[in-house]
């Protein structure tokens, strides 16, 4: 089995990781600011940079929040390049701009070295259980390489073409997921202001044309005042960022997305950037003057 390295060790990595370990993989993991003393138990050697990191493997994966974090993990001192040697094919699983991947590959390819962008969606819960839905993009021989690996971590495993469109496609999904997670908040809060139990509209409509995965995973979180992150509000804004310039680059409309936008924004203001994107529904509610959860 190839030696796999591990770089980013948070909310979703960790999961990813774990998983990576069950399935028999050597790992060698790495994270500058999470501790990781658990993986570690399980059999994972403990590196002491990105650079040790790339040195001791064959297959690299970063999982870090964004654009600037990978760049850093991979370009920077002390980072992957350092200690990468020819041939390795390094994994991005972040969700980072389309752009940041294809410059990151650039260099990468000048090391004899290639990469893979391959984003995922599920949250935590399916980062834990294995069964992220995960979209890459870059070569396709490196990408049947490693493959295997990678279906241990997701359900669904799709090589969507060149490199960045797997990020490019992360992006078309966070903005369904952004405007779903919108959408219900709207017409939950209209149901509760209404008069109409929410609990019995959700149970009404669920099996319907207007249920959805987002819906069921969402509500039943709203209705219960839960805001454990599964995924941050502040990481959301940071993907619709991303899908905002990626827009207005190539042209394509984005009204919807920059109206979600705003909402994330006045959340974010109101101090729950590190709650869960469910936290939408607190927009509405602010200005409706009730709580679905009570």
């Amino acid at each position: 089995m190839a030696i796999i390295g591990f770089i980013g060790l948070g909310i979703m990595g960790r999961p990813m990781a774990k998983n990576l370990i069950k399935a028999g993989y050597k790992l060698i993991v790495y994270d500058k600011f999470a501790k990781y003393d658990d993986l570690v138990s399980l059999g994972a050697e403990r590196a002491v940079s990105s650079k040790d990191v790339a040195s001791k493997s064959e297959i690299i994966i970063t999982m870090l929040p964004n654009s600037p974090h990978v760049k850093e993990a991979i370009l920077g001192a002390g980072g992957v390049m350092e200690g990468l040697k020819p041939g390795s094919i390094v994994v991005d699983m972040s969700s980072i701009a389309p752009e940041a991947s294809q410059e990151i590959g650039a260099a990468l390819s000048a090391k004899k070295s290639v990469l893979l962008d391959a984003p995922v969606s599920g949250g935590e819960p399916k980062a834990i259980d294995g069964t992220l839905s995960i979209m890459a993009g870059g070569d396709k021989a490196a990408f049947e390489k490693v493959k295997p690996i990678l279906e241990k971590m997701g359900a669904s495993v799709i090589l969507v073409g060149s490199l960045g469109a797997g990020n490019v496609t992360k992006l078309a999904n966070q903005i369904i997921v952004a405007l779903n997670i919108a959408a219900v908040s709207e017409a939950f809060v209209l149901s509760a202001k209404a008069g109409v139990n929410p609990h019995a509209v959700f149970d009404a409509i669920k099996g319907g044309l207007a249920g959805s995965t987002v819906m069921n995973a969402k509500v039943p979180m709203m209705l219960e005042g839960n805001l454990k992150p599964g995924f941050r509000i502040e990481l959301h804004i940071k993907d619709l960022q991303n899908a905002l310039d990626t827009a207005h680059k190539v042209g394509a409309p984005a009204p919807l997305t920059a109206s979600v936008m705003e909402i994330l924004q006045a959340v974010q203001a109101d101090g729950m950037d590190a709650n869960d994107h469910s936290a939408i529904v607190r927009f509405y509610e602010k200005l409706a003057k009730i709580e679905l959860w009570k």
